[in-house]
């Protein structure tokens, strides 16, 4: 399977398109490959892509001043999106980063082709606030949990939704996007000893 495939599969599953509005969907992305380690976005950088994921595993970070430390924002792996969205929509200085945590392909659109193919093809309007409103419902639970719920509950959590991500992230990043140290989750893995897949 292609790579414009995938995502035309991944677009079918929430809106109809037409056999027109699938080859013209062709003509607005291109293929980008990062190897690990390589940046997608660093701070300060405008976001002028849109980049949604074939293959591989991206974080999005920004490094405490105080500290110096990493703190992971978000993971984005197969058939998710990894967007700086305040920098793509308003073309303005990235406040973070985006690197490969291994070989990751991407497809990719820029501001500008983006906007136009809203609007010609008229039915991704709905696809996208589609994906907008599960990254607000995802971003809404991340903050609940943050604020209510224990370090423990909070890695069961993850595990639990997850589980493919969880196996092939390295426990010390899990740790960051959990707020907690390597140390902390190590005591809490050998409390709970459940397997990550």
């Amino acid at each position: 399977m292609n790579s414009i495939q995938k995502l035309t599969d991944n677009i079918s599953k929430h809106v109809r398109l037409s056999e027109e509005e699938i080859l013209l969907l062709n003509s607005f992305w291109t293929r980008k490959v990062l190897e690990k380690n390589d940046y997608l976005l660093r701070n300060g950088e405008i976001c002028r892509k849109d980049n949604y994921i074939i293959s591989g595993t991206l974080k999005a970070f920004y490094i405490n001043a105080d500290t110096g430390q990493e703190e992971i924002l978000y993971f984005a792996t197969d058939e998710w999106w990894a967007t700086d969205i305040e920098s793509f929509r308003k073309q303005k200085p990235s406040i973070y980063n985006i690197q490969a945590l291994e070989k990751t392909e991407l497809l990719q659109t820029s501001f500008a082709s983006f906007q136009s193919m809203l609007e010609q093809i008229p039915a991704l309007e709905r696809y996208f606030r589609i994906i907008l409103e599960g990254y607000v419902g995802t971003l809404q639970k991340r903050m609940v949990m943050n604020n209510v719920y224990n370090a423990e509950h909070r890695y069961l959590d993850f595990l639990q939704s997850y589980p493919k991500l969880a196996a092939k992230i390295p426990q010390y990043l899990i740790a960051s996007y959990l707020g907690i140290s390597a140390e902390f989750l190590s005591r809490i893995r050998r409390r709970n000893k459940k397997p990550l897949n």
